[in-house]
Order: structure tokens, then C-alpha cells, then sequence
């Protein structure tokens, strides 16, 4: 099964892609913009036709696409070019990629939940009996926040107060009121076999909800939220010395995790609802990072269209064309380079 387990990686690592690349163009199309081509797959065509003014392709691998607009970087002269297309108009064709894949993850979710019959959040089910603030916090208390961070799904509470520093701020709800805990500090306990631990003396369980239609909608969102929420928290770990470069993944750490969750699975239908799982966190990760305002990717052309629009009202002109070409083709080299970093460290991580 490891290798089915690979294929299907590697095709839904290319179809998520794919997916990318059809909001530009459905977007595009919408909005009267000239695609010179369409093409899903990678590398040489194996399938080819023309309709109307766009070619549409099928390449030999699964791994992406493309959307090739006319006048994407430059003034071709051409009135339904990309660059001379209002500023409303060009975000909604850049931002478009990317809220395709986040419906695709929100699609896989809603799939994955249809059949579920209870749901899980996190709530306190006992106190360390040392702990210094009781009836602040109670059993049965459920936690909505960790400091800034959303506590959407069981196991979010875990995971925030490990990596938390010395103090925390704990928001519960109880009886339906949000009661805020602050500066809960963390100390040394004593476990029930015995052993002292540093923590904050909370033992967080699971509260149960039955799976009603609306609280399948609501899990599910909740869900495709908490996916962007864990980009915002890995990006803080990066720079605040809590995670480094070298537990980043790329393509092939991607495909090696989804084969690893494949693998680990006690039956082939476990494996497969892990696998999807893993497909819709992809999925909204690929949204989330592609919009982030860094050179050549989608998030950073929108960027340099608000600068555009603050030039045009401060200083009565844009940026030059030369100059936002520039940064993204450094930025594209640099992002490049940081592409070969992360995949060396993938196929080296393969044989360690």
C-alpha cells in the first residue's frame, strides 16, 4: 500500500495545485482578462487544444499547473491584459487562487464530517490540587482562548499552553458567560505517579457535542479557521526561536507526511480519512502562505498594488513597473533558493 499511498500524495499535492491555478483563471475569465493558456500538469503536453483564445493543456506531471494571462508583468498593449485591469479587478483575480484552495480544504472537511456523530473541544476536567487560583478556574470549564489563540478543536489547549512562556491568559466559558484568567503562571507540580513537572496544574479533557447539520457546518469551518490559525502560530514559533528552518517541509517532505499518516493508520479506511484530513490542512495552508505579502507570490502582487493605489493618492502616480518587476524577480530567486533548502533537508531527512 506505500506506494498507492505515494501516488496519491503526489496526485493530490499536483491536484491542489491545479486548483490554485483554476480561481486565477475562472477569475480571469470572469473578468474579461485575455489567458493565453491553461494548463494542468507540468513539463511536456500530452494533450492540447485550442478554444476560442485559449489553449487548454494536459501535461505528463501531476505536480501543479499554470494560468498564463496576457500581459502579466508588462504593458502589451492590449486592453484586456491583466496590467490594464482596474485595482479591484486584479485582486480579485490574484486572491482568487487562493480562496480556491480554501474552499477545496473546506470541501474535503464537510465530506469528512458528513458522517460523524460527535465532536470534541477542549475543556478543564480537573485542577492540580496545589493550584494557587481556585474558583477562577473551574472543572468543566471550557477553554475558548490561549492567549490570542483560538482553542477550535481538542487538543488546541495542549498545544498552546506547552509552547506558552512563564505566564498565560486563559479565556473559558462557563454557563455560557467568557471569563478571563490572566497571567496564570506556570509552576512545578507533582503528577499522580509521583513526579514533579513544570505546567499550569490544568488537566484538559474533551468536551463532547453531538453532530447536528449545524454543528457539522460549524465544526467543519471551525476547522479550515483553526488550519489557518496553526500558519499565524508556526510563523510566530519561526521567529521567535520556537520551531527553525529545519522543521519546514516542501513537495517532498509534503508527500513523505501523507505517506507516513497513510502507513501509521490501523485500517485502509483510517488511512485514507487521514490522508483526506492531511489534504484539506495542505489545502489551507497553500491559501493561507500564498498570501502572504512576499515577492513573487500572490499575496505580495496585491501588496504592491496597495502601494500603488497609496502612490496614486499621495504622489499622483504609481510605482514603475521596472521596480515591482525587480523585487519579484528577486524575491522569485530567493524564494527558489529557499525551495532547493527545504527539499535538500526533505530527501536528506528520507535516509536518516
Amino acid at each position: 500500500m506505500k506506494l498507492i499511498y505515494i501516488l496519491a500524495a503526489v496526485l493530490i499535492f499536483g491536484i491542489l495545485v491545479a486548483v490554485h491555478e483554476l480561481g486565477h483563471f475562472l477569475a480571469a475569465k470572469l473578468c474579461g482578462v485575455r489567458v493565453n493558456e491553461f494548463s494542468i500538469g507540468m513539463g511536456p503536453a500530452v494533450w492540447s487544444r485550442k478554444r476560442g483564445e485559449t489553449q487548454y493543456s494536459l501535461r505528463v506531471l501531476p505536480i501543479g499547473g499554470f494560468c498564463a494571462m496576457e500581459g502579466e508583468d508588462e504593458d502589451t498593449g492590449d486592453m484586456r491584459s491583466f496590467v490594464r485591469q482596474g485595482f479591484w479587478r486584479k485582486v480579485l483575480i490574484l486572491v482568487a487562487g487562493a480562496g480556491m484552495n480554501f474552499l477545496a480544504g473546506f470541501l474535503i472537511l464537510m465530506c469528512l464530517y458528513a458522517g460523524a456523530a460527535v465532536f470534541y473541544t477542549d475543556q478543564i476536567t480537573d485542577l492540580a490540587p496545589e493550584f494557587s487560583r481556585q474558583g477562577e478556574l473551574m472543572p468543566g470549564d471550557r477553554i475558548y482562548k490561549v492567549n490570542s489563540y483560538r482553542t477550535y478543536l481538542a487538543g488546541d489547549a495542549s498545544m498552546f499552553l506547552s509552547y506558552a512562556g512563564e505566564d498565560v491568559d486563559i479565556e473559558v466559558i462557563r454557563d455560557g458567560e467568557h471569563i478571563v484568567v490572566e497571567n496564570l503562571r506556570r509552576q512545578t507540580y507533582t503528577s499522580q505517579d509521583g513526579s514533579d513537572y513544570r505546567g499550569f496544574g490544568l488537566y484538559v479533557g474533551r468536551y463532547a457535542q453531538e453532530a447536528t447539520l449545524a454543528n457539522k457546518l460549524k465544526y467543519t469551518w471551525n476547522t479550515a479557521l483553526d488550519f489557518v490559525q496553526l500558519v499565524r502560530f508556526s510563523l510566530v514559533q519561526l521567529f521567535t526561536g520556537g520551531a527553525s528552518v529545519q522543521d519546514l517541509s516542501g513537495p517532498v517532505g509534503i508527500v513523505s507526511a501523507i505517506t507516513e499518516v497513510g502507513d501509521q493508520a490501523k485500517t485502509q479506511r483510517d488511512a485514507w480519512s487521514q490522508i483526506f484530513y492531511f489534504a484539506a490542512l495542505i489545502a489551507v495552508n497553500l491559501a493561507v502562505m500564498n498570501m502572504l505579502p512576499i515577492p513573487a507570490l500572490d499575496g505580495g502582487r496585491v501588496f504592491f498594488l496597495l502601494v500603488d493605489q497609496a502612490a496614486l493618492l499621495l504622489f499622483k502616480r504609481k510605482v514603475p513597473e521596472r521596480y515591482q518587476a525587480a523585487v519579484n524577480t528577486a524575491g522569485f530567486v530567493v524564494l527558489m533558493g529557499f525551495m532547493l533548502l527545504v527539499t535538500f533537508q526533505d530527501v536528506f531527512k528520507l535516509f536518516q
